[in-house]
């Protein structure tokens, strides 16, 4: 029997029994991967909810981008309750790789800047995997980069049990084994502290504590604690501490490891020297014999991730350790807005290995770096798992792997129908749509507005506030938390009108837009095709007066086929509605903060510190650099992005001096200031 108690005042509807009823079977058929087409607004979520429930296996649920990621966690938080709903993405929130420009000779560092509680989420997220399997995870493309090995974390687990006899400080060495931290003064989460008899430590994953009573070398009392006021949660039998990195390491293998290495450097010397590459086989051995002093002292480095074939004992070339190895064989991978998220499973793999080829070739690494990546397409195929693939439009592939076959989800519960789509002239394009924000606001409804470029998004969004409209502007400069807080403020009737580029497509869910407004739809191209179309279109289908507009001169094939498939879909709801006597209404759903809610260690920050709003947005300045930097870095640019990033630190280093300096709001510059660096770490 499923352990899953899916919790929804709804049952199935429309397409949504079918659907479910189809997929269910072909997972107990052994279908090794599955197809569901469901309309924008057919609640695909719920068909997922359901099938995950009936089905009763781990789940992993990938999305493309972290704004839809922290959607569907907060609606799967809603549908299980009372099960482990985990959310896994990158924790960077930004990240400069490493990388070495040859024709200037210029290497630049690896720089990053890790959000803690992200990082807490991921690691939830394992914990979770290694010790239930009622298990949910919400996860972005990330996933599918290195991880440590599931065997290491799960033989590294600390389990505790009253009555157990463990002397205290062979308890407290394996505390520190597994990358927790001694700290009397301070309680944070990710290190432990000791009074007597009494042993308190805040798990990495957790936001509560736990608290290990001995009496002599035996276990009295187990407990979980407030970190805050140290009371008493709840007392335990027995407790599990997991690892506080993902990336542990048994302290008997750490010597194999250091010898391995230094076999692969010895060889690699050697070719470098016959080669005539004397500089950089001096590079070579400098870097990587200070790695292996390091490892042997502290079991850990700089770039450990580098090292990880070496530390997990893999074969040159063989597959990676993923999160996607923490799941049991069976379990049910769902790709969301797949038509998406597999192109950037196949593009990854490409990128990672050119920029560290290079970095080889000049010997800042040594050649088994090239195994510290993402996994391939094939690699993600030949997981032992069963795969949903969700989209609107799945593309040529998806219906392939599903052996041709597609479960439609076409009719909506709420008898909503496929928006009208009418085209309007491309020319005085900006008049007509200001017309357009003023009705839809009068009647209380939200407008969505896509262009071709993140600056025209930007300079219309300011041009419609000048015409005394409420408007915002979204895209990808913004970090995932600003995007989620936007949408948010949409919905609840902040402003009325949003302008953006390309996340205004998949998955968003927006049931108060009733208007799409598409500029310079005849410009054909990756924005502007079929699948595209479709998608934008799609974002006003939850509403009963849903219309979309395409300010075009002349119809392209794909404004065409967008079209067509449009009004096929609207022709079946139609007549499913007249069948059945339903009368379209909106879609209602509750305003969640989902995971806002869950990020909030920069508020515990700066209270911490008596800082205020006021102060922070001094930082705004920086900001704006740090994303340049950004771009810089996207674009290849390293020099520029080093040079970005010395500025960066360097102003920072004057504003802790005590110079501020004034900036303008979030909108006005591309986002707000990212978290600072994480302190150094210390072994105790």
């Amino acid at each position: 029997m499923s352990e899953y108690q899916l919790v929804s005042p709804y049952k199935p509807a429309g397409d949504q029994p079918q659907a479910i009823e189809k997929l269910v079977a072909g997972l107990r058929e052994g279908k090794g991967a599955q197809t569901l087409l469901g309309v924008t607004g057919s609640g695909k979520t719920f068909t997922m909810a359901n099938v995950i429930a009936q089905y009763g296996q781990p789940a992993l649920v990938m999305s493309h981008n972290k704004t839809l990621a922290a959607q569907l966690y907060a609606e799967f938080k809603e549908f299980f309750p009372h099960n482990a709903v985990r959310y896994f993405v990158s924790y960077y929130d930004y990240y400069q790789p490493e990388a070495y420009i040859p024709q200037r000779d210029i290497y630049i560092e690896k720089d990053a800047s890790i959000n803690e509680e992200i990082e807490r989420l991921r690691l939830a997220s394992t914990s979770a995997l290694v010790s239930r399997n009622d298990v949910v995870v919400v996860a972005s493309v990330s996933c599918i980069y290195g991880l440590g090995s599931p065997d290491d974390y799960r033989k590294m687990m600390v389990r505790l049990k009253l009555g157990d006899v463990i002397d205290r400080d062979e308890l407290l060495l394996k505390f520190v084994d597994i990358q927790y931290d001694r700290n009397d003064v301070s309680f944070e989460r990710g290190k432990f502290r000791v009074r007597g008899d009494v042993i308190e430590l805040w798990p990495a994953y957790e936001e509560i504590g736990y608290r290990i009573e001995l009496f002599g070398d035996e276990v009295e009392r187990l407990a979980t604690i407030d970190t805050l006021t140290g009371q008493v949660v709840q007392t335990h039998d027995d407790l599990y501490v997991y690892p506080a990195k993902h990336f542990v390491l048994p302290e008997e293998r750490i010597q194999s490891s250091v010898d391995s290495i230094g076999k692969e450097l010895e060889e690699r010397l050697q070719q470098l020297k016959e080669q005539g590459k004397l500089l950089e086989a001096q590079r070579l051995s400098a870097r990587t014999r200070y790695d292996m002093e390091m490892l042997l002292e502290v079991g850990y480095c700089s770039g450990i991730e580098n090292y990880s074939r070496h530390l997990s004992g893999r074969k040159p070339g063989e597959t990676p350790n993923t999160l996607l190895d923490f799941f049991p064989p069976d379990s049910l991978f769902i790709l969301d807005e797949s038509h998406v998220t597999l192109p950037q499973i196949r593009g990854m793999f490409a990128g990672d290995h050119s920029r560290k080829l290079t970095l080889v070739d000049h010997g800042f690494r040594l050649p088994s770096a090239l195994d510290n990546r993402p996994l391939r397409i094939d690699e993600w195929e030949s997981k032992p798992s069963r795969r949903l693939f969700v989209s609107a439009t799945p593309a040529d592939y998806e219906i392939a792997a599903s052996g041709g076959e597609v479960v439609e989800q076409v009719i909506r519960p709420t008898g909503l129908i496929d928006p009208i789509v009418r085209i309007e002239p491309a020319r005085g394009q900006v008049p007509a749509l200001l017309e357009e924000v003023r009705k839809r606001a009068a009647k209380n409804e939200r407008v969505l507005i896509t262009t071709l470029t993140k600056r025209l998004a930007e300079d219309l969004s300011r041009y419609i506030k000048e015409q005394g409209m409420r408007c915002k502007w979204l895209h990808s400069e913004l970090d995932a938390i600003e995007r989620v807080t936007i949408l948010r403020e949409l919905r609840e009737g902040a402003f009325d009108a949003l302008v953006g580029v390309n996340l205004l497509r998949e998955g968003l869910d927006l049931p108060e837009v009733s208007m799409v407004c598409i500029l310079d739809a005849d410009k054909e191209g990756f924005l502007r095709s079929e699948t595209s179309l479709i998608q934008t279109i799609g974002r006003s289908a939850r509403h009963v007066n849903a219309e979309v507009v395409l300010y075009a001169d002349k119809i392209t094939p794909s404004m065409q086929r967008a079209m067509d498939e449009t009004e096929r879909r609207r022709k079946l709801q139609l007549a499913y509605n007249a069948e059945h006597g339903i009368t379209p209404e909106s879609i209602v759903k509750a305003i969640r903060k989902g995971i806002e809610e869950e990020i909030q260690a920069r508020t515990v920050a700066r209270k911490a510190v008596h800082r205020d709003e006021a102060t922070d947005a001094s930082e705004e300045y920086l900001s704006a650099l740090e994303l340049e930097m950004l771009e810089a870095a996207e674009k290849l640019e390293f020099e520029r992005a080093a040079a970005l990033r010395d500025k960066i630190q360097q102003l920072r280093s004057a504003q802790s001096g005590g110079v501020a300096r004034p900036a303008p709001s979030p909108q006005g510059q591309s986002a707000r200031a990212k978290a600072k660096a994480r302190a150094g770490k210390k072994r105790g």
